[in-house]
Parts: structure tokens; sequence; C-alpha cells
């Protein structure tokens, strides 16, 4: 068994895009915080990703399902075809393969924990802006 203190647990940059949330014009970043180190689970990766204030994922997908537990603060999460305001205490399962972004509302933060398979990897798409959110669908394929 282990035991992760978040507190003591180092904020790391993340790759992939940082965007602003519609609404706000700060600037905006994000980081994480590991949970499961590389190498410690053969099935699970586990991370806490903290978005600044006003700050979103660009679209992307992932070759397994994501789950996002929300840990603090609120914000959206959205597919080309719904978007849905998310907050704490909400847990979000993306399917594999389906196109999506997540982060922070303009008016706050947001944390969430990510859980994705080992081995799993990211591809991220293009972003762009659609009114009262963030990004909106665009007419070409997955990244």
């Amino acid at each position: 068994m282990r035991v992760v203190t978040l507190n003591d647990s180092p904020l790391l940059p993340v790759e992939g895009a940082a965007e602003q949330t519609a609404g706000w014009t700060g600037p905006v970043s994000r980081s994480r915080q590991i949970i499961i180190p590389p190498g410690d689970s053969a099935h699970d990766n586990c991370r806490v990703v903290h978005c600044s204030q006003g700050c979103h994922t660009g679209w992307h997908t992932h070759d397994c399902d994501q789950l996002l537990l929300v840990t603090a603060g609120a914000g959206y999460v959205a597919t080309a075809h719904e978007q849905r305001e998310i907050q704490v205490g909400d847990v979000v399962q993306i399917k594999a393969g389906e196109r999506h972004w997540h982060g922070a509302k303009a008016e706050t933060t947001m944390a969430h924990s990510t859980i994705t398979t080992v081995g799993s990897q990211a591809a991220w798409g293009e972003g762009g802006r659609r009114a009262g959110a963030s990004p909106r669908p665009s007419a070409g394929g997955e990244a």
C-alpha cells in the first residue's frame, strides 16, 4: 500500500495545450502532481492536474478511457456534441478515441485527478472558440 500526500508532491509542468476559456483574458497554465509514478502500477496512470483560472486543455483524444475526478474548483468538459459544467465531486468518463477538452471556468481554477491506462497516449488537435466556454468542434478529424 502507498499513501500520497499532495502537499508533499511537487507541481510539474504539463505537456499539451493550455488555452484561455472564453471570458478570461489573463495568463493560463496547467501543472500536475504524479500520484502513481511510472513503473509503480502495471495498469493505471494517476495524476492530479491543476488548471489556472480560465485555463483549459485543447482538443485531444486518448487511446484508452479517461476518468476525471474533480477535486477543486469548477469547470467544463466538452465533446463535439455536448458541453457540461463540472464541479467538486463530479466524475467524468471519457471513452477511448472521444475528442474532448476540459478545464476551469473563467472565474475559477479547477483541479482534477485523471486516471488512464499505462502505456496509453494522448493525441492533441486544433482548438477554437465557442461562445460561453471554449474550443468549438472543427470539421476536421481527430488528431
